[in-house]
């Protein structure tokens, strides 16, 4: 009888590249990441002298920093929810067995499988003034076709989200429409014999059914929420007046114009601190609200 030890070498040896790729790439750059906040680092001055939480205490006294931590939450809040609602609700109608639907499948996917910068570009132009794609079909509506909403801080955050959730909408609905397709059929068929209206079917079988699925897309879109970073440096670089300035933009300045490594890599840790905080939070507030809708 085998005691399991060549097919055990076997199964270390299928993982190890994946190992090693997460050790060299993730784990190290972390461990790196701490060293470095500790000190006073700059990648042109020779010395590199340890100043322990000094670096941390800087950022809790930087009213810049401050203003970018509440950009990035203000982003993660309203992006979030309508992200995941947005694509929900896309994943229902598309899911139903409709003549052409495939190609509706296809066109929204398009943008996630798009370089971002792409398609930054696209939302630069489609947000000009005059000429973009939205003030020219409001100047055909009548309404003014002048608005240049990258450029007023009232709109350019609302254009990030925008652009946000047109981007995240295909990886999110895939996902849902695979919950769904793991929803047996025979609940919803005992549920219409009883007489539920669609909406009753939604919220007593569907929701509680996509409970995993939900705190997947959900916890997912908020990490990447908080990593929000390319459609800022191509569209905004942060303006107007910082109204865009997100934690990870921020950090970018910090160690790339600045050269400060260590107060970056200070502000990494910050970030990151923020990201398993808010993911916790949702794992433990969704696991049990989700599993309460619709047990009434």
């Amino acid at each position: 009888m085998s005691n399991g030890r060549p097919h055990n070498a076997r199964g270390y040896l299928f993982i190890a590249p994946a190992t090693v790729y997460l050790a060299v790439f993730a784990l190290f750059p972390i461990l790196a990441a701490g060293y470095l906040s500790l000190h006073r680092w700059h990648l042109l001055k020779d010395e590199h002298p340890f100043v322990g939480l000094a670096n941390f205490g800087a950022l809790a006294a930087d009213p810049f920093f401050r203003t970018a931590v509440w950009n990035t939450c203000v982003y993660v809040v309203v992006s979030v929810p309508l992200g995941v609602i947005t694509s929900l609700a896309v994943a229902v109608l598309i899911a139903q067995p409709l003549r052409g639907v495939h190609l509706f499948r296809t066109l929204y996917f398009i943008p996630a499988i798009s370089s971002q910068v792409a398609l930054s570009m696209v939302w630069i132009w489609i947000l000009l003034p005059e000429v973009g794609l939205i003030n020219t079909v409001a100047k055909r509506l009548g309404f003014d076709g002048s608005t240049n909403f990258l450029a007023q801080p009232g709109w350019a955050m609302a254009s990030l989200v925008a652009m946000s959730l047109w981007i995240g909408l295909g990886p999110r609905m895939v996902i849902f429409l695979a919950g769904l397709k793991g929803i047996p059929e025979s609940l919803y068929e005992a549920a219409a014999l009883d007489g539920c209206s669609g909406w009753h079917k939604f919220r007593s079988i569907t929701l509680p059914m996509l409970s995993p699925t939900i705190l997947f897309v959900v916890v997912t879109t908020t990490i990447s929420a908080f990593q929000l970073f390319t459609p800022v440096y191509v569209m905004t670089k942060g303006g107007p007046r910082r109204t865009t300035d997100v934690v990870l933009y921020h950090i970018y300045k910090e160690a790339w114009q600045k050269f400060d490594i260590g107060m970056a890599s200070a502000m990494s840790y910050v970030l990151f601190s923020m990201i398993v905080v808010v993911a916790l939070i949702q794992l433990k507030l969704m696991r049990g609200g989700l599993r309460g809708v619709g047990a009434d």
